[in-house]
C-alpha cells in the first residue's frame, strides 16, 4: 500500500506515528490505497544465425525494456546462455550494445534450445523468477538437437514463472503452420504465442504486459488446427 489522503482504507500505524508526535494528543485519520507493482520481467532472446536480422531491434527493445521497468532480467542465447543484465542498465544505448557485443561469444551461431533452457533452469531460476516473474521467450523455435529435453525444460520453466510468453518472427508469414519439431514441443507449454517482427507488435506486446492476454494469442488455437493458423 501508499500513503493516499483519497484513499477508502484506513492506515493504522500512519494514525499511531502521526499520534505520538503530538503525544496522542491528536488522532487524525489517514489513508491509504494499494500500489501497482509490476512482476519481474525475465527476456531471453535466441541471437543464433537464423535470427540474425533481428538481434539488434531485439537488443534495442531490451535496453528500452530496463529503462521504463524496474525489475528485468536479461539473457541472450545461441548455443550458450549469457547473462546482459549488468550492461543493459547503461542509459546510452550505443553503449550498452558495445559492451554486449564484447561480452557474447556466440553471435550469428547455431541452436541449441533445449540446453539453454536447462541452464536458466538450473543456475538462473531461483534468483529471477520468483515473484510471480513474465518470462518473454524470444526465438523461432528451429531446434537441431533433440527435442525430448527442450519439452521437459519448457515444462518446468513454465511452471516456475507466472506467464510465458513466445516472441516468434515466424508469425509474420500468412503460411505459417506449427510443423518444426522445437515448435510443436514448445507450444503446449506458453501462455502467448505472439509475432515480433516490427514495431507495431513490440508496442501490442508492451500494451499487453499488465492486462489479461487476447485470444488472438493463445497458443491453443494452433495445437486445435493440427499447425495451421486458425481463421
Amino acid at each position: 500500500f501508499r500513503a493516499d489522503a483519497q484513499g477508502r482504507r484506513i492506515d493504522p500505524r500512519a494514525m499511531m506515528r502521526s499520534a505520538a508526535r503530538t503525544g496522542g494528543a491528536f488522532i487524525l485519520p489517514k489513508f491509504r490505497s494499494a500500489r501497482e507493482v509490476h512482476p519481474p520481467l525475465v527476456v531471453l532472446a535466441d541471437i543464433s544465425g537464423s535470427m540474425s536480422q533481428y538481434t539488434r531491434i531485439f537488443l534495442h527493445f531490451l535496453h528500452a525494456l530496463t529503462e521504463k521497468r524496474r525489475r528485468v532480467h536479461a539473457f541472450v542465447f545461441g548455443t550458450r546462455l549469457t547473462n546482459l543484465t549488468r550492461q543493459m542498465r547503461h542509459r546510452d544505448p550505443d553503449e550498452a550494445l558495445a559492451e554486449c557485443s564484447a561480452a557474447v561469444k556466440d553471435w550469428s551461431g547455431g541452436t541449441r534450445i533445449g540446453d539453454t533452457l536447462a541452464e536458466l533452469n538450473r543456475l538462473w531460476s531461483r534468483r529471477v523468477l520468483g515473484q510471480g516473474a513474465v518470462v518473454l521467450l524470444i526465438t523461432d523455435g528451429l531446434e537441431r538437437d533433440d527435442v525430448t529435453g527442450l519439452s521437459q525444460e519448457m515444462e518446468r520453466l513454465h511452471k516456475s514463472c507466472r506467464r510465458l510468453i513466445w516472441l516468434n518472427p515466424l508469425l509474420r508469414f500468412d503460411g505459417f503452420e506449427a510443423r518444426a519439431r522445437g515448435v510443436k514441443a514448445m507450444l503446449p507449454h506458453v501462455d502467448e504465442f505472439r509475432a515480433v517482427h516490427n514495431l507495431d507488435a513490440l508496442t501490442d506486446l508492451c500494451t499487453s504486459l499488465d492486462r489479461r492476454p487476447a485470444a488472438s494469442v493463445d497458443p491453443r488455437r494452433w495445437l486445435r488446427t493440427g499447425g495451421r493458423r486458425a481463421a
